[in-house]
């Protein structure tokens, strides 16, 4: 836990405390905290606070329902081109959350594709916030979930059905007690991000729609009005803290070691009508709610007003001459991907390190530390990236003219996904298999390396998928620390998009699509390596 507690304390606690300080304290020292009551009474404030709430509710729930089946048909079934429809709805969990607002708005919105169709127009609607976190955060549900059912031997559901059993009784019975912590942690990690929504909110809702996270960020930029915004940030911190508390209370009673084994162990080709109608049901979901938006972002990114051509990727090559980008947005890509390698590296080394205590189970301290970690999904990117600015900029930890403060930022954001993914299989590993290890005279280091890391070596790639992906997209933090001779994609698509005129726009939207196309490519490379390497170990 040591390395861990240390990374978050230096790099997460004392940047936001510093924030809260500067916020609630006067120049003389003294404590504000009559602020509280006044800012929560605040009619505006409670519109946000119940919004907030009951658009991430709705966000999850509409996300499980629509993704659960996902989970399931690329968990257990076989068909031809999956490796790659899986990395394709994953591409936009790691599209910056500008430019998912931004493909939603040409699909939904005036003079959107559905507008020049049929006349709908769903923006500044409730509808447009919720389809658009579902597009975000399908890849959540069908990996965290998926990657567990994939693993589970189905034949003890099937001894379930020998036994009497219905075929959805055995499923209730068997099957969904041993997924319940893997649907737990893709719920909670879907209702941190939708809660947490900023850009999508902004650019989909308009000024009628204002979350957490948006009301902080105008109080910060905008008004400089940190008191309110500290305020803020600290209800925050206690609603995450309340609600990581009860989901690992709750998780931990429904704990059980179970009988993993290869995934190729448990796929098939669709049987029967059901099994065709629940894989026709997802392929066209995934078309309507995923490659759809896609399609439009590509278009946009070719369409000119002299016809579609490639003019807005040539003039990537060049150097802004406002001034804006020191480099030409080209070189983007190279620094988006360098940072994304540095930041999942430091993911994987952190979150594995704590999710190996994890599994340890030493009561109470250890449960803290575990909410401890999810923390940086609920807490406002902005008072993050603030806080970096103010705290890492004097020895021995002055880091605000070095390269790595970027990738830091992004690991504390990979770092709650790692564990996410990785915790249900370390916990599901039988401890006898150690015990056995241990009696035939293996040391605990190889007792992890021949027992525990053939098992969640899939867990470990997908983690490392996560990771890469969440580290590739940030934007909340990156924006206020990224230099402007080595920007970011999503910090330059958001700065085009922020800026007048056709070329711009359809900058970033060649960008995006850069973007997206690096993903996809990078997403099959991992499904092509966590397949070979899986191969045959179970």
């Amino acid at each position: 836990m040591a390395v861990p507690v240390a990374f978050f304390a230096v790099f997460f606690a004392w940047p936001v405390v510093s924030i809260v300080e500067r916020g609630l304290r006067t120049d003389d020292g003294a404590w504000r905290f009559g602020r509280f009551g006044e800012t929560l009474s605040r009619p505006e404030i409670l519109d946000v606070l119940w919004f907030t709430l009951w658009q991430a509710l709705a966000s999850t729930a509409l996300t499980l329902l629509i993704a659960l089946p996902g989970a399931y048909v690329f968990a257990r079934l076989d068909f031809p081109g999956k490796g790659v429809l899986r990395a394709v709805v994953t591409v936009p969990f790691v599209m910056p959350t500008v430019m998912v607002g931004t493909a939603f708005l040409a699909l939904v919105g005036r003079g959107g594709l559905l507008d020049e169709l049929w006349g709908v127009r769903l923006d500044t609607t409730v509808w447009a916030i919720l389809l658009a976190h579902v597009f975000f955060n399908y890849a959540v549900v069908v990996r965290t979930v998926g990657g567990l059912w994939a693993q589970l031997d189905p034949r003890q559901e099937e001894a379930a059905r020998v036994l009497g059993a219905s075929r959805w009784t055995a499923w209730r019975t068997v099957t969904l007690p041993a997924l319940t912590p893997a649907v737990a942690a893709a719920a909670l990690m879907v209702f941190l991000f939708t809660a947490g929504s900023f850009a999508v909110v902004q650019i989909l809702g308009g000024p009628a729609y204002s979350t957490l996270e948006t009301e902080i960020y105008r109080q910060t930029v905008d008004r400089f009005d940190l008191t309110t915004a500290a305020v803020l940030t600290l209800v925050q911190f206690v609603a995450v803290g309340a609600i990581l508390a009860v989901h690992a209370r709750t998780v931990r009673r429904r704990e059980s070691a179970l009988k993993l084994v290869a995934p190729e162990q448990t796929a098939h080709r669709p049987r029967g009508a059901g099994q065709w109608t629940l894989f026709g049901a997802v392929l066209l979901s995934v078309a309507l709610l995923i490659l759809l938006p896609l399609g439009v972002l590509v278009e946009r990114s070719f369409a000119t007003s002299d016809g579609y051509g490639l003019t807005y990727y040539r003039a990537l090559r060049s150097v802004d001459p406002s001034g804006t980008f020191l480099v030409p947005l080209a070189d983007t890509i190279g620094n988006s991907l360098r940072y994304a390698l540095v930041a999942t590296a430091l993911a994987l080394g952190i979150g594995g390190l704590a999710a190996a205590a994890l599994t340890r189970r030493a009561g109470r301290l250890v449960r803290g530390f575990d909410a401890l970690l999810m923390l940086p999904l609920g807490v406002s990117a902005v008072t993050v990236g603030f806080g970096f600015l103010i705290t890492l900029d004097e020895p021995p930890l002055d880091l605000r003219a070095s390269w790595i403060l970027v990738p830091l930022a992004q690991a504390l954001v990979g770092v709650p996904f790692v564990v996410r993914t990785m915790l249900p299989v370390l916990r599901a590993v039988d401890e006898r298999l150690r015990e056995a290890a241990a009696v035939l005279g293996a040391s605990p280091l190889r007792a992890w390396r021949e027992v525990d890391l053939p098992l969640v070596r899939r867990a470990l790639l997908i983690a490392a998928g996560f990771a890469f992906a969440v580290s590739l997209g940030e934007f909340g933090a990156t924006v206020f620390i990224a230099r402007p001779d080595n920007p970011t994609l999503p910090v330059a698509v958001a700065r085009l998009l922020g800026r007048p005129g056709e070329l711009n726009y359809g900058q970033a939207m060649a960008l995006s699509t850069i973007l997206m196309v690096v993903c996809a490519v990078s997403l099959l490379l991992l499904e092509r390596l966590r397949t070979d390497r899986t191969s045959g170990e179970f």
